[in-house]
């Protein structure tokens, strides 16, 4: 089984409008729709919408055209407008603001779950700047879940490692991470503000990492989850539970992380031989 080993934006490039274009308003350039086809209405206006986006045309953070202003500009009705704009917000490339209109999201982060990375390098593969603030770090003994999965004794001295992740200086994630003291002395020592936790267990522990065990679940955010990552409480949530496994057989370290789930789906491609 081949498992596809890739980090990757959401979005997916539509093609522009071939037909000629014409000007609705000042602001706003749409091609005719093709009332004739089987495309429906909704999805052809979703899709020059989408254009836009992903050109570049319209960026995050900017007013997309009103059901309103839609329904004037391609002579559609109100319903058939909102469902274009529903269309994108479900898609994760726009938002509603209640009293405000519809803006542009950034698109959702697609999480390749088959591969292992950190949070630090999955950032820059997006071209993003990805900066860390602790929440806490502390030396505390071993739980027995989490001794447990560290396959330590009861009690054991730990580090306990929890940091709200950003990126482009927008709290995407809630990483917490538990380590064996007695497998990484000194750790507790690390600025891991500035460090990346796994390129520092790489290259100053000399771990090499050969297998995860993840559990994935989707949960509501608390008030304070909600606070850390400026969404709003009950907002969705991607939780990702993880056992770091080294090349000799050992586990290295237990993590809990919370992803957006405004900001991050999680995705697996798999090739097979067989459909069963």
């Amino acid at each position: 089984m081949y498992q596809q080993k890739q980090l990757r934006m959401q979005a997916r490039k539509s093609k522009p409008p071939s037909s000629k274009q014409v000007r609705a308003t000042p602001k706003w350039e749409f091609a005719p729709l093709d009332k004739d086809s089987f495309t429906p209405i909704y999805f052809q206006i979703q899709t020059q919408l989408l254009h836009k986006i992903q050109s570049g045309q319209l960026r995050a953070g900017d007013a997309l055209p009103s059901e309103e202003e839609l329904g004037r500009i391609f002579d559609v009705s109100r319903m058939t407008a909102r469902h274009a704009l529903q269309a994108l917000k479900s898609q994760g490339f726009a938002s509603r603001h209640k009293g405000q209109g519809t803006f542009v999201s950034q698109p959702r982060v697609e999480k390749d779950i088959a591969h292992l990375s950190g949070f630090t390098a999955e950032m820059h593969a997006l071209g993003m700047k990805p900066t860390s603030r602790i929440l806490q770090a502390e030396t505390i003994p071993a739980e027995a879940d989490v001794a447990a999965r560290l396959g330590i004794p009861l009690g054991s001295p730990i580090f306990h490692l929890r940091r709200l992740r950003l990126a482009d200086n927008v709290p995407v994630a809630i990483e917490e991470v538990w380590l064996s003291q007695q497998l990484f002395p000194g750790i507790d020592k690390l600025d891991f503000v500035r460090l990346s936790l796994y390129q520092t267990l790489r290259e100053q522990y000399g771990i090499r990492v050969t297998r995860a065990d993840e559990v994935l679940e989707a949960r509501s955010a608390s008030r304070r989850e909600a606070e850390l990552l400026q969404i709003a409480p009950r907002s969705s949530l991607l939780v990702m539970s993880r056992t770091l496994w080294s090349a000799d057989g050992k586990p290295v370290e237990s993590a809990h992380s919370l992803y957006r789930g405004d900001r991050y789906r999680a995705v697996l491609q798999i090739s097979a031989t067989t459909v069963e």
